[in-house]
């Protein structure tokens, strides 16, 4: 029998209820007969030249040498901004619900988190499951793993809030499937997500490798990059006033995170444009973001139907302009809205958090590796 305490143990006879049982063991091996090996396969060394980011043929098991170090350094960074939503003090928070804020600030606060528990969860399964399995090279999986953990971890910062500020958790979970300005977002998301979420898809085929990397750029340069984004806004408009400061600390978190998920994303569909020879259609492009333009727009309209103080749909609406113009630069795109300018230029502010905290007043969540990190 297996002995737990030495499981590498030769085994040996036991005597169990007066009953000798003997354990079968192999023959001795005789001292001039050939040792048993296993067969080698005839491979060579890994050649980091040889690796791509997808269609790859080297060893997807085997780091090092690198091809991608950039794509291990976003692993390590992304290792520096750690953190879990018990870090930070919301009880603040639940006064200013039940207190401070009016009936306007309630709908774009329980709005904005009814939209985002769906969304975290849908680009925890654009990566984990549609796209990590698709690259072959492990540096670049290895990060993606970290931000499906990201996402995880995202989603648990909602539910946290929700569950602190007592918000009845069915009706705010179930608002993206009943709410149309709200599940319209979501579906447009669902159809790019599910178009390469196939088990026959084949990324050999022209057609299919292009639908692969507009899917990806959707989802990493709108949905991430300016969904996300832009989505915090209003609850910073509310931190900015002194409300709900607690919510807005996490999504300070959040938004570091989300900032890396774009920025990565939008590298990686930048390296398989160019190992690959994609040729996008400059109208599908186009077509692309003002589908998305469109559906702030109808989303912003119903959140801030009613103003809040500092911030409006206007407000809302002109700040993903300006941000879906900067994530198609960074994608080699043109502009799909040229001329648009900052309606929020407090807004990038967000995602620096190195400000001094009172001790007494919140959890120390600041750090030290926290400091070093580098935003693109």
């Amino acid at each position: 029998m297996l002995d737990w305490d030495d499981p590498f143990a030769a085994p040996a006879d036991k005597v169990e209820n007066n009953v000798a049982i003997t354990v079968a063991t192999a023959p001795p091996v005789e001292a001039n007969s050939p040792k048993m090996s296993l067969p080698l396969a005839n491979v060579a060394p890994v050649n980091p030249d040889d690796k791509r980011v997808v269609n790859g043929m080297t060893d997807i098991n085997q780091l090092a040498p690198f091809k991608y170090p950039w794509a291990w350094q976003y692993f390590l960074n992304a290792n520096k901004n750690h953190w879990t939503p018990l870090d930070i003090n919301m009880a603040q928070d639940v006064h200013d619900y039940r207190h401070k804020l009016t009936l306007e600030e309630r709908h774009v606060y329980e709005n904005v988190l009814s939209y985002l528990t769906t969304s975290d969860i849908l680009a925890m399964r654009n990566i984990g499951l549609a796209v990590m399995e698709k690259m072959s090279a492990p540096e670049l999986q290895i990060y993606q793993a970290r931000q499906v953990y990201e996402e995880a971890l995202h989603t648990w910062t909602y539910q946290h809030c929700i569950e602190t500020i007592g918000l009845d958790q069915s009706e705010i979970y179930n608002r993206y499937r009943v709410v149309p300005e709200i599940n319209q977002k979501i579906q447009l998301a669902n159809r790019r997500l599910n178009s390469i979420m196939r088990s026959d898809i084949d990324l050999h085929d022209r057609d299919e490798l292009e639908n692969f990397v507009m899917a990806y750029a959707f989802f990493a340069a709108i949905f991430e990059g300016c969904w996300f984004y832009n989505g915090f806004s209003p609850i910073f408009a509310l931190q900015r006033r002194g409300l709900m400061k607690g919510t807005a600390e996490q999504l300070q978190y959040i938004m570091r995170d989300e900032v890396m998920h774009a920025s990565f994303g939008i590298r990686v569909v930048r390296q398989i444009i160019k190992e690959e020879n994609v040729v996008l259609d400059p109208a599908k492009i186009q077509a692309m973001f003002e589908e998305a333009e469109e559906a702030e727009r109808i989303y912003a309209s119903y959140i801030l139907r009613d103003p809040i103080l500092g911030y409006s749909k206007e407000d809302h609406v002109a700040q993903f302009r300006f941000i879906a113009n900067r994530r198609a630069k960074q994608l080699g795109f043109e502009e799909p809205f040229p001329g648009a300018e900052a309606a929020l230029p407090w807004l990038d502010e967000q995602s620096n958090m190195k400000k001094e905290k009172n001790f007494f007043e919140t959890k120390v969540t600041e750090y030290q590796t926290g400091g070093a990190l580098n935003w693109d």
